[in-house]
């Protein structure tokens, strides 16, 4: 795969939501930590040089504070966001038939979205020769704010499974 064809979808957890009481789960918001640790992620993508051209985030209203969080730190390089309704309670499966959807035009693609199906969707989409620490990391543990980064060389309508090389998990956290 040469450097210049690959396409980097970052996958992430929204950031420590509140339980509030009376609150459908769609409206649930960020609580403190989430408000700090949310942040973090947007800079953490700034550091290593992975910030979006495009973002897909779930309706509900966690996801959205988690990405205008993200958006906050990425400043100008930050894309508009598009709320894709469909992430809101999405498999796996369902949320790659989003990824599905994106124009080729968009090398670096950023999904903020909901367990299991973050979770799911980043182990559908690994590759046998995927970064083997990073992998067992977002295999075996995905907190909020965790972020995975995967590459492939493929177009985003075909990818449909093991075809792209997760490099990177990371749980970016204020101290």
């Amino acid at each position: 795969m040469s450097a210049h064809h690959i396409k980097r979808l970052v996958i992430m957890r929204h950031a420590k939501a509140d339980w509030p009481g009376g609150v459908a789960d769609h409206d649930r918001p960020l609580e403190e930590r989430g408000h700090r640790d949310a942040p973090f992620a947007g800079r953490w993508l700034l550091k290593h040089g992975l910030a979006p051209d495009f973002i897909l985030c779930s309706s509900a209203l966690r996801t959205r504070q988690t990405c205008t969080w993200v958006c906050y730190e990425l400043g100008d390089k930050a894309p508009t966001p598009k709320l894709e309704g469909g992430l809101y309670g999405a498999s796996g499966l369902r949320m790659l038939s989003v990824v599905n959807q994106v124009p080729d035009t968009v090398t670096t693609l950023m999904l903020i979205s909901h367990m299991p199906g973050v979770q799911d969707l980043a182990m559908h989409l690994a590759s046998r020769d995927s970064n083997h620490d990073a992998y067992m990391d977002a295999a075996t543990r995905y907190p909020t704010s965790a972020l995975t980064i995967l590459e492939t060389g493929k177009p985003w309508a075909e990818l449909d499974g093991q075809d792209a090389r997760l490099t990177k998990f990371k749980v970016p956290r204020a101290s």
